[in-house]
């Protein structure tokens, strides 16, 4: 019987580690039940995963939800299930490609600015008309913006406008779309920024001497923790400089979640991160 004892409880001990490790990547739960009607929400990359569970979750609650995705036929295919599911029309898929600066203040642009009309220049003419009937934006207001969108560890790829990919689009993308729709954000205080980051910011480093990793042999691991810190150094000053304004800026780290962000790392594909992470880390939970 004793011969038994010491692999029974090195199995015990393991057992129970992996179903500790499956709580803490998991993350906490949150229990508010606060529902949002009249509140308008813009979720980044909100076709597939987490993004898509929250603006699922807030639509639920009776917010206005915009969908921002790069494939809009996703979006639209995303947002057509999200009203079916919560009976709520008041969800709208737009397209958004964080990986293209042009894209990002189009996006930008359409949310916040009131834009003219323009008539076309007639035979005759020298200059054209402005029309005096302004186009008005599409959300008057906007009080959240979660900035979910995100690749990770993808080959060394670049953005349309030459960046390294994971930092174009989890940071810079992200960050120039923030500073965007700022003024939008304190016209309708109170309102709030939430960045998804991750705890592989712990990990990270910037090296401002080569952002873009031209210089060195690229790491796709290292590349992501760099963004991820990126993200919580973002935050942290944000806030700061938002201090009375009535816009407040979190970062989170939403637990490992099977997702389709892990499909360039086979994360979900052994059987150890199977059995650890198994399908109760889903992004519901995530959410």
């Amino acid at each position: 019987m004793n011969r038994y004892i010491l692999p029974l409880s090195a199995l015990g001990t393991a057992v129970g580690g992996a179903v500790l490790l499956k709580d803490f990547v998991a993350g906490g739960a949150c229990p508010s039940k606060t529902t949002i009607p009249g509140k308008t929400v813009i979720v980044t990359g909100a076709n597939t995963g987490i993004g898509k569970q929250t603006a699922l979750e807030l639509a639920r609650r009776g917010g206005t939800i915009i969908l921002a995705c790069r494939d809009l036929e996703k979006c639209e295919a995303a947002a057509k299930e999200i009203r079916g599911e919560t009976l709520n029309h008041r969800v709208n898929a737009r397209h958004l490609d964080l990986a293209s600066l042009k894209s990002i203040r189009e996006f930008a642009a359409k949310i916040s600015e009131a834009g003219c009309i323009i008539t076309p220049v007639t035979e005759g003419e020298t200059e054209s008309h402005i029309c005096p009937h302004p186009c008005l934006p599409e959300e008057e207001r906007v009080h959240i913006l979660i900035n979910n969108a995100a690749v990770m560890r993808c080959p060394h790829w670049t953005t349309e406008d030459g960046f390294e990919m994971q930092l174009g689009v989890n940071y810079l993308g992200h960050f120039l779309l923030t500073n965007l729709l700022l003024d939008k954000l304190k016209a309708s205080a109170p309102s709030r920024i939430i960045n998804l980051s991750s705890l592989a910011h712990v990990a990270g480093h910037i090296d401002f001497e080569d952002l873009n990793w031209e210089k060195r042999k690229y790491d796709t691991k290292a590349a992501y923790c760099q963004s991820k810190l990126a993200v919580v150094l973002f935050t942290k000053e944000l806030s700061r400089r938002l201090q009375g304004t009535g816009v407040t800026v979190n970062a989170l780290h939403p637990g490992v979640a099977r997702t389709e962000l892990g499909r360039h790392t086979g994360m979900h594909s052994s059987t150890f991160s199977s059995f650890t992470l198994g399908d109760v880390v889903t992004p519901r939970q995530g959410v």
